[in-house]
């Protein structure tokens, strides 16, 4: 949505095609004057509309969005600049989340399995996610990257051109006015909040109700647990416990305003990639919150975190009961929120040097490709398997709609 808003404030033509079903808490891009459009996977119907519509540039939405439709645009808008959204390496948490597997099955154990970069590097070598989603940041000409940690992986470990990639972090980063922020005295209860279909999210409620809630419930019997989050499933609906204090509220439909009315957000994160919207949600709300090293990834620049950085069941309790009863520390918390919002992402204007490095790719896109020879060799024949598989799809789909 950040970047639809910047590409409506530089007047482009903004069409958001997807293949996805709509949902009714989709947003309303009307008012941005974009046009929706509905496309089909394995369907030739693309190739048919974007050779007519011929853009400038095509942003694909994640990796798999890229295998599927950028060898559609090559082949009808071969100028088109093709940028690809990361919103973080999904390689990265899928590998995270098989290495918590393996060591819950060797040690019985709840804690975040924290691994540094060259251990992390090994398993994605190894993992088919990761070689898929870096032939895509190679096949395209710019890859939009939100969080530093992961541009550094890719640059130092898997040596992909640091023109590649592109450093973009959520370009909102601006505190709610401090003057209309309810205080420590005006806020209750813990809040949690993430889109259920999200794995690390649904890890994280389980974590919380299963392990870390009974531990702070036991300390704070008065306080409540509030989770919310889109696409509640039935088994997240079970979950809901009023006498536990564990509440289930499901959809926000102002996620600033109950993340506002909390007064520690908990975000016991196991596995996971990028930087997290519901801890600068937090961050921006001024409630202070209690994460783990992988849930603060990348989102500190070096200054202290606004709350409390724990790994362990006991200790991440512990942190959440501390800040939820000491008034003097929880303040501390929100004043060093609102130093990371200021120092480490309002440290640049994010979107005008997005836009510059568009611009320049745009008036050399010949020349940069030029550069990028592992892009071109992803592209040749001989390495379109996806391609390919899409093909056969579609002429299997049309072969049953003719029986």
């Amino acid at each position: 949505m950040e970047l639809i808003h910047l590409f409506h404030q530089q007047h482009w033509q903004i069409i958001f095609a997807s293949a996805a079903t709509h949902s009714e808490q989709a947003a309303d891009l009307s008012a941005l004057n974009a046009i929706e459009q509905r496309i089909v996977l394995n369907d030739a119907s693309f190739n048919t509309y974007v050779a007519a519509l011929q853009p400038d540039a095509v942003l694909f939405d994640r990796f798999f969005t890229e295998e599927q439709f950028a060898w559609r645009v090559a082949q009808e808008c071969p100028n088109a600049l093709r940028i690809l959204d990361s919103e973080d390496l999904h390689s990265l948490r899928h590998v995270r989340q098989q290495l918590l597997k393996n060591a819950q099955r060797l040690r019985h154990d709840n804690t975040p399995l924290l691994a540094n970069s060259a251990e992390i590097y090994q398993h994605m070598c190894q993992d088919d996610m990761a070689q898929r989603e870096i032939a895509a940041i190679y096949r395209c000409d710019l890859t939009l990257m939100i969080s530093e940690y992961e541009i550094s992986l890719l640059r130092d470990y898997f040596s992909i051109p640091a023109q590649l990639l592109h450093y973009c972090p959520f370009l909102t980063v601006e505190p709610s006015s401090q003057t209309t922020l309810p205080d420590f005295a005006m806020r209750q209860h813990f809040i949690s909040i993430g889109n259920f279909r999200h794995a690390p999210n649904w890890d994280a409620v389980l974590y919380l109700k299963q392990a870390i809630w009974p531990l702070i419930h036991q300390q704070l019997p008065q306080t409540q647990c509030h989770i919310y989050g889109a696409y509640q499933p039935p088994k997240a609906t079970q979950l809901h416990n009023p006498k536990q204090g564990f509440y289930i509220k499901g959809w926000a439909e102002n996620a600033l305003h109950v993340v506002q009315h909390a007064r520690v957000c908990l975000a016991p994160l196991r596995f996971g990639a990028g930087i997290k919207g519901k801890l600068m949600d937090a961050l921006r709300s001024g409630t202070p919150s209690v994460t783990t090293a992988i849930g603060a990834e990348a989102m500190t620049g070096g200054l202290p975190w606004a709350g409390r950085i724990e790994n362990t069941t006991e200790s991440f309790a512990d942190g959440a009961v501390q800040l939820y009863r000491d008034e003097s520390l929880w303040q501390a918390a929100q004043q060093q929120g609102f130093a990371i919002l200021k120092q480490h992402f309002a440290k640049a204007d994010y979107a005008q040097l997005l836009m510059e490095r568009v611009t320049q790719l745009t008036a050399n896109l010949a020349q940069e490709r030029q550069q990028n020879f592992v892009g071109t060799l992803l592209r040749h024949q001989f390495h379109r398997s996806t391609q390919y598989m899409s093909l056969w799809i579609e002429a299997k789909n049309a072969r049953n709609t003719d029986c």
